[in-house]
């Protein structure tokens, strides 16, 4: 078979790949040095303030670099952030073409490494494989270009769409195998989002399960838990304290003088960030806003049903999970897995894209974007 740029180029998307769920809030980057059609260097980003994938590939090719070829999923950054500028590691380094899978989405870039390497007679050859590298950095994009998390909803429901029965009663609605899916997709995400409902009814631990863990034991830093509570009525003994992981409760601003029991408890086991009042309710946009600037990228939100709802009703959603389990609840009291203000015709509802459908045991997942 011919190996052609986009045969590299694979294999570099392949290797950025391979640090999935672990270099937020950056972006999954892979890169190789191929001199006399042989791959004589390859590296990629391992996590956040490691040294880029570029660097990598070129300390591992040594002087092999000179008048070799250089691959990169992502375009070399310019400027300085926690790391020095990768640009400038490659003028030196005595490449003779970048080949760049995309431009980098982030404005303080945003093609200014490609002008400069042509400046200093770098052949530059951009867009291969855009899409598909698009695709594998969307929280990236969203997160650098628009300073908000990439938001996605999960949800586990019966045939017709509730999350638990009249009672509140909800274990278990979705098979163990859906279950245990939804513990390691957690490990992808830098956090997990709750509405304190969810905390007060079924009391969960949303903890993550990595790779190679057959039980949620591993190394690997949990997720952030987040639970949105306006009036902090969360337990200080709830399981989701359990574990060695960051919580944030997100409410509303306290009024001068009345700093309540509950609330000096809680700020012993948890973050308390404040955010603005909408109609006295979280304003989940401010929230958003506020997440992001603490370098939360991705966020899964799992309930319940308002929370959810609410999301949606603000168009902050932009991506679902829904598991269906072929069960039927009834009741119309019983809880929805979708719920706030919702819309007012049938022509206005949300209808999901890139659709994809699969099997886990008895029940379907359904995935989609908004």
């Amino acid at each position: 078979m011919k190996k052609d740029d986009l045969y590299y180029m694979r294999i570099a998307r392949d290797l950025a790949l391979k640090a999935k769920g672990k270099t937020s809030p950056n972006p999954l980057v892979g890169a190789m040095v191929v001199k006399d059609n042989r791959i004589v260097g390859k590296g990629f980003h391992k996590k956040c303030g490691a040294a880029h994938a570029e660097v990598v590939a070129l300390d591992n090719a040594g002087k092999k670099c000179e008048g070799a070829k250089l691959y990169v999923t992502l375009e070399p950054c310019g400027h300085y952030g926690r790391t020095p500028p990768c640009v400038h590691r490659i003028i030196q380094s005595g490449v003779k073409e970048v080949i760049v899978g995309m431009v980098d989405p982030n404005p303080v870039n945003n093609g200014k490494s490609i002008q400069i390497l042509r400046q200093n007679k770098i052949k530059v050859k951009v867009g291969l494989l855009e899409e598909e590298l698009a695709k594998i950095n969307e929280v990236f994009i969203k997160y650098i270009t628009k300073r908000e998390p990439f938001v996605t909803v999960k949800t586990g429901q019966s045939l017709d769409g509730k999350i638990a029965t009249r009672t509140g009663d909800s274990k278990w609605i979705t098979s163990d195998q859906s279950r245990q899916f939804s513990r390691r997709l957690r490990s992808s995400f830098d956090a997990i989002m709750v509405g304190v409902n969810t905390v007060l009814r079924d009391d969960p631990r949303l903890d993550a399960w990595f790779s190679g863990s057959s039980g949620g034991g591993s190394l690997r830093k949990q997720p952030v838990k987040i639970i949105i509570d306006s009036r902090l009525s969360t337990p200080a003994d709830a399981n989701i304290f359990s574990k060695n992981s960051e919580v944030i409760i997100v409410t509303l601003a306290s009024k001068s003088g009345q700093e309540t029991q509950n609330r000096k408890a809680l700020s012993q086991k948890a973050k308390i960030l404040e955010v603005k009042d909408k109609s006295g309710q979280v304003n989940l946009k401010n929230m958003m806003k506020q997440l992001a600037r603490m370098e939360i990228a991705n966020i899964l939100v799992e309930g319940g049903g308002m929370l959810i709802g609410s999301l949606f009703d603000e168009k902050l959603v932009d991506k679902v999970l829904i598991f269906i389990s072929p069960k039927i609840i009834g009741g119309k009291d019983a809880i929805s897995s979708v719920m706030g203000k919702g819309i007012a015709r049938v022509d206005k509802a949300i209808r999901l894209k890139q659709v994809s459908v699969r099997r886990i045991s008895e029940d379907i997942l359904v995935e989609g974007y908004v």
